[in-house]
Parts: structure tokens; C-alpha cells; sequence
């Protein structure tokens, strides 16, 4: 948060970003908790820009503004604004999850914080490995993976998608590096087929291709390195681990030789 939820002294409007699990759980809390707020439905990749029509009312009410993993693209942007995110350099395995940051800002007792909850969190901070460590059942894990790739817009095509992919890997650097080709621009089917939990191979870095996107998951040295050299989004349970990306598949072959000078120069 850029400022404490305890300095709040008005009444808030919140506004939703790019659509998973963890969003759609912060919209059921928001109605739940009966709290006014805007959902475009929006992609990950979202900025507060799509509200930007909104805010001239929101602000004549005397509303505090609440923007939930929105890129700050106003200019200027409305003083006393909430940011609530846990990207780029506010990712990391012990910073709160905007799922946590949203409960703390409501003021929820300690009760109503459900296991389900809890998997959720878990699941945008950590991935699966986290959910294990939450002692999460294989049903569990499944459910909420599922429950996450439809939040995201997963369709039965990018579900075949990445069935074909996990026919078509490709090993490097002794199994350091695997590099997929996905006909599909939703990862998360082919990365949680992957998954040891859930029944996969598992890797230890992963290079996916997509018709418009890079994607990277594996060990956080690579991801901030990545994030260096490239731009693009990155999170996870950094410094640990998790993912990065960038728009524009142009730049594939870069990606996959400047990752492979990196495994070769620290032997990752």
C-alpha cells in the first residue's frame, strides 16, 4: 500500500485490474463486504487509465480511490490514491498478496480469513509449490489451478493447446533450460500440467513461447535478470523463484541465448 489503511479517513472506491482467481475472490470480498467498487474486466497488464472517466465522480463524492494491480498511468494521479499490488518490485514470498493487503484494508477479524482464502493467497504468492506447503490435498491444488485458468479466460482450445506442447519440449543445458512452443497465449494449462503435484515431469526452468508473448518461470535470479535485460512483467515468491514476461514474440531467440549465457555462467 502507498499509505497506511489505518490514515483512511473517508470512504473508499475501489478499482479491480487484470482478472485471475485472486481478483475474482477480491471482487466476491468486495460485494460481500458491500464496498463500491468497478470491474472492466480487464487482462493482466491492466492500468488505472481504463478508469480514468470514472475518477471526476468517485472524487466529487469524496471517495478515497483503491486501484487493485493497476499500472499508474494518470497524470497526475489522484492524491491520497490506495495501490494495491504485488508485482514487479513489490513481489516476494514474504510481502503480502493483494488478496491480504485488500483483507487488511477492509479490517476483517482473523476469522473470517478461510482456508480458501488462504489457497488463494497462496496460489498468486507462491504457485503450487506454495499450496504445498500449505499441506494443500491434491484435490485442492487441482481446484484452485482450475478455478484460476477459467478466472484468466482459459478455453477447452487452450487446454488442447497445452496438451500439444507437453508432447513437443525441448531440453537444454543438460535439462537446466526446457523450451516450450504453446499455439496458445494462456500458459497456466500447459505450466500446471507440468507440475509435480498435479501429476507432471516438473523443470527446473521454464522458456515458453507464445504467439504474442515470452514467458519465463524458474529460479529468481534469472527473473530479475530477465527483467533487467528485457522489461516486461515479472512476481512470485521472489527471491526464491517464479515468473516473467514480455508482449512481442520478436525477440524469442534473444530470450533463449541470454538465458542460456546466464545457466551457463552460474549453473543454475
Amino acid at each position: 500500500l502507498e499509505q497506511d489503511p489505518s490514515e483512511m479517513k473517508r470512504g473508499v472506491h475501489f478499482f479491480l485490474g487484470g482478472r485471475d482467481l485472486e481478483m475474482v475472490t477480491i471482487r466476491e470480498l468486495l460485494l460481500e463486504q458491500q464496498q463500491p467498487f468497478s470491474d472492466r474486466n480487464q487482462s493482466w497488464g491492466a492500468t488505472a487509465g481504463h478508469y480514468a472517466d470514472l475518477l471526476p465522480g468517485v472524487m466529487a463524492a469524496g471517495l478515497q480511490p483503491v486501484f487493485i494491480e493497476l499500472e499508474n498511468d494518470l497524470s497526475p494521479a489522484p492524491s491520497g490514491a490506495i495501490w494495491v499490488d504485488h508485482h514487479g518490485p513489490r513481489a516476494g514470498a514474504d510481502a503480502p498478496t493483494s488478496l491480504e493487503q485488500i483483507f487488511a484494508l477492509l479490517e476483517l477479524p482473523p476469522s473470517r480469513w478461510s482456508r480458501h482464502l488462504a489457497l488463494v493467497a497462496a496460489n498468486d504468492r507462491g504457485y503450487i509449490p506454495a499450496m504445498v506447503a500449505l499441506k494443500a490435498t491434491r484435490e485442492e491444488i487441482a481446484s484452485i489451478r482450475e478455478s484460476d485458468r477459467q478466472a484468466q479466460g482459459a478455453e477447452p482450445a487452450d487446454e488442447a493447446a497445452a496438451t500439444v506442447a507437453l508432447q513437443q519440449l525441448q531440453q537444454f543445458a543438460a535439462g537446466a533450460l526446457t523450451v516450450a512452443q504453446l499455439e496458445s497465449d494462456r500458459t497456466s494449462p500447459l505450466v500446471d500440467r507440468l507440475d509435480p503435484a498435479l501429476g507432471g515431469d516438473g523443470f527446473r526452468n521454464l522458456l515458453l513461447f507464445t504467439p504474442n508473448e515470452i514467458n519465463f518461470f524458474g529460479t529468481g535470479s534469472l527473473v530479475t535478470a530477465l527483467a533487467e535485460a528485457f522489461g516486461g512483467w515479472y512476481g512470485g515468491a521472489l527471491p526464491e523463484k517464479w515468473f516473467w514476461g514480455v508482449n512481442g514474440a520478436n525477440q524469442q531467440q534473444a530470450v533463449q541465448q541470454f538465458l542460456l549465457q546466464q545457466l551457463a555462467a552460474t549453473r543454475q
